[in-house]
């Protein structure tokens, strides 16, 4: 798709530098493919450096590292037999695929989408962008919805307020895809982000639990802060840059906005009360110290505790119900077949994730068991306490790296898949907690994400745009979302440097230093 916004002439340093941006991204292989690439890598390192004597002392025995070969006959003969547990045990793979039944059910029931166009339709127009971002934000829940639904319906509102379309998509936009780690509601993202993070603390600390809640407090608090900070940007600088661009879609194309029927209105409140009962039912049942949802010494919160060990569970149930009632009431689903038709939708959507988890499992599986994810940290760790900075400045340099990495490698779930068993273990090695260490690459990939053209959904939201604005093209987009990149990025990283200096807790169980 061109870069030109219709206008002739030599492009702009923008759009120049985001063309190679492209190409570059574009001539690297899938995620999935760089899993087998890295995994390959991993095999001939493991024997070129089983033969090097390391001074360095393996954290977990007291004895130099030594680094194992993979390339020997019983290394391949390990490796073929342990093949298919390696794949059922990788540990984000049952979490995230158990989450996303339930929650496929209520979003292919259409009890997320009721619920969004529902609060987008009351909401008074003074509070129109902010309501959208948070909508935006809140439709993580639903993997993807936001940007087939909250996107495009971003523009439709603004246009039928009177206000610019194209601005109305940037809200929307910053709010699905820049604040994608902010949210006060528990999702898959969760649990998948902390599997990873996990396995990768584990090359070090075998014995060592991340929560798959552990950054909720702060994602819950960041909310706020992409909220007040998107609206400030969309009302008074964005919007205001716009006006300069003509509106010239066709007007019979232009998408309008659905409004919810009674009977859709009628179905959601019911399921919104009873997954409210629901939750309501489970306060009940934890809230004595004897509950059997608690840990033996009464601790609700500890790894322990039923409670955090039915965390995944629970998100399960707590769409599942709703999302059958809703379905039911509103007519989407006629036949209990219907219920199963929609986790099946919600597993063909995850297909490629599993596709992508079988060969990230081989290879996390193989750089713990060869040494070198331990050997790469302790010598990344002595190299910081070489350079003696303050930690801030580490987590800071995590944020900014992750932020580049995002330009070329546009999923979440691979891009921290290959950078946790590097970052995790390395920064542990100097006293920072896996899960700080996991929300600084939450800000770090969160912040980019509306400015990278190979994200999946980038030239989907080109396609939005071009429905109000015809000629615009993917450097137009990135020049609208810049401002929120650049902003985000900065007072989000300052955010969470001073919400650590504060000591407020990243969330349930999560320590700021290592041992925590």
């Amino acid at each position: 798709m061109s870069s030109e916004t219709g206008t002739v002439g030599k492009p702009s340093l923008i759009d120049r530098f985001l063309n190679t941006i492209e190409v570059v991204g574009n001539k690297l292989p899938d995620p999935a493919v760089l899993f087998v690439i890295s995994l390959f890598l991993v095999w001939v390192l493991s024997w070129i450096l089983s033969g090097v004597a390391f001074a360095e002392i393996d954290p977990r025995s007291g004895d130099p590292i030594s680094v194992t070969n993979l390339l020997t006959g019983q290394g391949m003969a390990t490796f073929l037999s342990g093949m298919v547990q390696t794949f059922t045990s990788f540990p984000p793979l049952g979490v995230v695929l158990v989450a996303m039944l339930g929650i496929g059910v209520a979003e292919h029931g259409g009890y997320i989408n009721a619920g969004l166009r529902l609060v987008l339709g009351v909401t008074p127009k003074a509070l129109l962008t902010p309501m959208l971002i948070l909508v935006g934000i809140v439709s993580h829940t639903a993997t993807d919805a936001g940007y087939v639904l909250v996107i495009p319906l971003g523009g439709v509102i603004y246009y039928a307020a009177g206000r610019h379309p194209l601005a109305g998509i940037a809200a929307a936009f910053a709010g699905v895809s820049g604040g994608f780690s902010a949210n006060f509601i528990p999702s898959g993202i969760d649990p998948l982000l902390q599997g990873f993070t996990q396995g990768a603390a584990q090359l070090i600390d075998p014995a060592i639990l991340v929560n798959p809640l552990c950054n909720w407090f702060f994602t819950s608090a960041s909310t706020i802060l992409v909220v007040m900070l998107g609206w400030y940007l969309t009302d008074k600088v964005v919007e205001p840059r716009l006006q300069s661009t003509a509106v010239d879609g066709d007007p019979d194309e232009m998408p309008q906005m659905k409004e919810i029927d009674g009977r859709e209105r009628m179905a959601f409140w019911v399921a919104t009360g009873i997954m409210a009962a629901g939750l309501a039912l489970l306060w009940i049942a934890a809230a004595p110290e004897t509950s059997p949802l608690r840990a033996p010494d009464g601790d609700i919160t500890a790894f322990s505790a039923p409670l955090m060990q039915s965390i995944v569970p629970l998100i399960f149930l707590l769409f599942l119900i709703p999302g059958t009632v809703y379905g039911y009431g509103a007519g989407t689903f006629k036949k209990s077949k219907d219920v199963i038709d929609a986790m099946t939708r919600a597993m063909q959507d995850m297909s490629y994730y599993i596709v992508m988890a079988f060969f990230c499992a081989l290879f996390i599986s193989a750089f713990g068991t060869s040494n070198l994810g331990a050997l790469l940290a302790v010598k990344g760790a002595n190299f910081l306490r070489e350079l003696a900075l303050p930690a801030g400045f580490t987590i800071v340099g995590i944020i900014v790296l992750t932020g580049f990495v995002n330009l070329a490698v546009g999923s979440a779930s691979a891009k921290w898949a290959l950078l946790a068993p590097i970052f995790v273990p390395m920064l542990m090695q100097v006293g920072i907690s896996p899960e700080l260490t996991q929300a600084a690459y939450r800000v770090g990939d969160s912040t980019t994400n509306i400015i990278t053209p190979l994200m999946p959904y980038f030239p989907l939201v080109v396609v939005y745009c071009q429905r109000y604005v015809k000629g615009l093209g993917i450097g137009t987009l990135v020049s609208v979302m810049l401002p929120y990149s650049i902003f985000f990025t900065v007072i989000w990283t300052a955010f969470l440097l001073a919400y650590w200096g504060l000591g407020i807790p990243l969330g349930l169980q999560a320590p700021y230093t290592y041992p925590g």
